[in-house]
């Protein structure tokens, strides 16, 4: 018997399970079904861009609906009668812990899945769509079906005759209950916003206020209450604290353990929208390998930041952005890198529904690491007006200069929109027109948007040409924008006061009191 917490509501979970740690890997797949945080965001705005419904379900007892993959026997106990006792039973489903167990439930519902008319998305194979025309406005369209384990999303003009058609195949848990509610630890709601428009928001104040509670009753358990949460905690981090230059005692293995658990816990809510605190996690959990003091401190400072600002929601808004194509003008790069075109995938389905723009914005701070002098990549990626993705990471290399600090972390933004425009056509969305970037440095800008400029730092040269080759292919263009302007900005330095919260309040609704313009 495993007993357990769930991550999702906190409730207390108790399994009689197979013992498949004790065994040596199959040779079959051991892989489980679960879709990318980023596909859910991307379908939830295509979603409330096409006036689709969204309706959720949940398998009951989910491994057990399907066949077993390995050969397991088990002798009977007492339990079974006087005649059974002793007796060898084979198993035949899927029983939890075993190896292969969410492998063979996958390869269950998939089966389901392409009997219904629906097919895998080869950009995320736990996405499953297919063509469909709303009755409405007889508009064509693509319905999705996004699969994370059990948990089923559904969007469709009538998802519930979808989960009903699931449900006679697999019974679903409260199958009249098919609202939306808890979805990833997030709760998901659909939202009228000033303009008009519903969209649907996903906010993890449940799962940071539960979180939170969990820290608080550690400390008191496993510190004698020797740590407590500030009381005061207006931003992330204290005021001017830089944690490679802590030089503090190292924590024993009981704190460093603790240490390790509540940075994975602040890196799950980053994962599900808590972008504002991007920067100070990802700094903190570079020490995870050797935490002193000072850094557990500033983790629990937070904690209690996190404690008074927890109500935060991403709204992904569907609607179209005003962009002001004269900053993004065209150029004739035939000259430099001839007629090369983006590489569009030959298999994608065909774009149904209404197509979506791309934005980008992207900053660096120049060796902001006072140990190795190594600089940081921040950006923001939105589809229309919906945040999609978000990075802030230390760079690889120490650029010796603010330039190539700055081609360095456009370079790994433009990999990251290669991937997500090949994901949107692999799902079925129209994508007509180049991506758009906004950047702050005018010497990274004019060198990637003006065939004529020339690079004077060698260093850069691979970087330099993967932007110039990506705008050349009209695969993106760049233009310049004012360092106030960069939304990017907080998630390559530790920020504070009203210049944080008018940055944050771009991505955020609710945090500060006052929605995104």
């Amino acid at each position: 018997m495993v007993f357990d917490i769930k991550m999702v509501d906190f409730g207390r979970k108790a399994r009689l399970v197979a013992g498949g740690h004790v065994t040596d890997a199959p040779a079959a797949m051991t892989y489980a079904s679960v879709v990318s945080r980023e596909t859910v965001r991307i379908a939830l705005t295509i979603a409330a861009l096409n006036s689709l419904s969204v309706k959720t379900g949940d398998v009951m007892n989910a491994y057990i609906t399907a066949p077993i993959t390995e050969k397991v026997w088990t002798v009977l106990g007492p339990e079974f009668g006087n005649d059974e006792c002793g007796l060898h039973a084979i198993i035949v489903r899927a029983l939890y812990g075993l190896k292969s167990a969410g492998a063979a439930f996958r390869a269950h519902l998939s089966s389901f899945m392409r009997k219904m008319g629906y097919t895998s998305c080869k950009a995320d194979p736990d996405l499953w769509f297919k063509a469909e025309t709303n009755p409405y406005d007889s508009a064509r369209y693509y319905a999705y079906i996004l699969c994370y384990v059990d948990d089923i999303l559904v969007m469709n003009h009538d998802p519930k005759t979808v989960l009903k058609e699931i449900d006679g195949y697999m019974p679903l848990k409260n199958p009249n209950d098919m609202e939306v509610d808890i979805y990833l630890g997030t709760k998901l709601k659909e939202t009228k916003l000033p303009n008009g428009i519903w969209a649907w928001g996903m906010s993890p104040s449940k799962y940071v206020q539960q979180a939170v509670k969990n820290c608080e009753s550690q400390l008191i358990k496993d510190f004698d209450g020797r740590y407590t949460l500030p009381s005061k905690a207006d931003n992330p981090f204290p005021t001017t604290y830089e944690p490679e230059l802590d030089t503090s005692e190292p924590l024993d293995p009981t704190g460093a353990s603790f240490y390790s658990h509540i940075i994975g816990v602040m890196r799950w809510m980053v994962e599900i929208g808590r972008v504002d605190i991007a920067t100070e996690v990802s700094l903190l959990s570079s020490h995870l390998a050797y935490p002193r003091h000072g850094h557990l401190l500033t983790a629990l400072h937070v904690m209690g930041y996190l404690k008074l600002k927890h109500n935060t929601r991403l709204i992904f808004d569907p609607t179209y952005p005003q962009i002001d194509q004269s900053m993004f003008p065209a150029q004739n790069w035939n000259e430099f890198y001839g007629d090369v075109k983006e590489a569009i995938p030959i298999d994608m389905p065909e774009p149904l529904g209404k197509p979506i723009d791309i934005r980008m914005w992207v900053d660096s701070d120049h060796a902001g690491e006072k140990r190795t002098r190594r600089s940081r990549t921040g950006f923001f990626i939105f589809i229309n007006h919906a945040c999609i993705d978000w990075v802030s990471k230390r760079q690889s290399t120490i650029e010796t200069s603010v330039f190539g600090a700055e081609f360095v972390a456009m370079k790994h933004g433009i990999e990251k929109l290669r991937g997500l425009r090949y994901k949107l056509r692999m799902m079925g969305v129209p994508v007509d027109r180049h991506s758009f970037i906004y950047g702050d440095n005018k010497s990274a800008i004019t060198n990637s948007s003006k065939p004529e400029s020339v690079l004077k730092k060698k260093c850069n040269s691979i970087c330099y040409h993967a932007c110039r080759e990506a705008v050349a292919m009209d695969e993106c263009r760049f233009a310049h924008i004012k360092s106030p302007d960069n939304w990017a900005d907080f998630l390559t330095k530790v920020t504070s006061g009203p210049k944080r919260r008018d940055l944050v309040k771009n991505v955020l609704y609710d945090i500060y009191d006052y929605p995104r313009q």
